[in-house]
């Protein structure tokens, strides 16, 4: 399944991001790529990538290999929130999955 978001952080920030959030969850990561990173763990793998977009955005793309809404998906929504709160640390919605 296909995830994207746009963010004001660097594409080298979204990707220390993804690091620091797929590791704590106890993913490994597999393949370390200039603007991608792929995560495997026990609930599947992910591709993160981060490229910039018009001007001062960031296009963060995830893709995972799970079938339907799985926990993996979810858990790539919940970093996609983490992210908007790194672009703006006044931001306090918090993910209900």
């Amino acid at each position: 399944m296909k995830h994207f978001h746009r963010t004001s952080v660097s594409p080298v920030a979204a990707l220390e991001a993804a690091e620091e959030f797929f590791l704590r969850l106890g993913h490994a990561r597999t393949v370390n790529a200039p603007r991608a990173r792929t995560f495997a763990g026990p609930l599947g793998t992910v591709r993160i990538s981060a490229r910039a977009e018009g001007g001062h955005y960031t296009f963060v793309e995830a893709e995972t290999d799970q079938m339907g809404e799985s926990r993996l998906d979810r858990n790539v929504k919940k970093f996609f929130v983490e992210l908007r709160r790194t672009a703006d640390p006044r931001h306090r919605l918090e993910a209900a999955y």
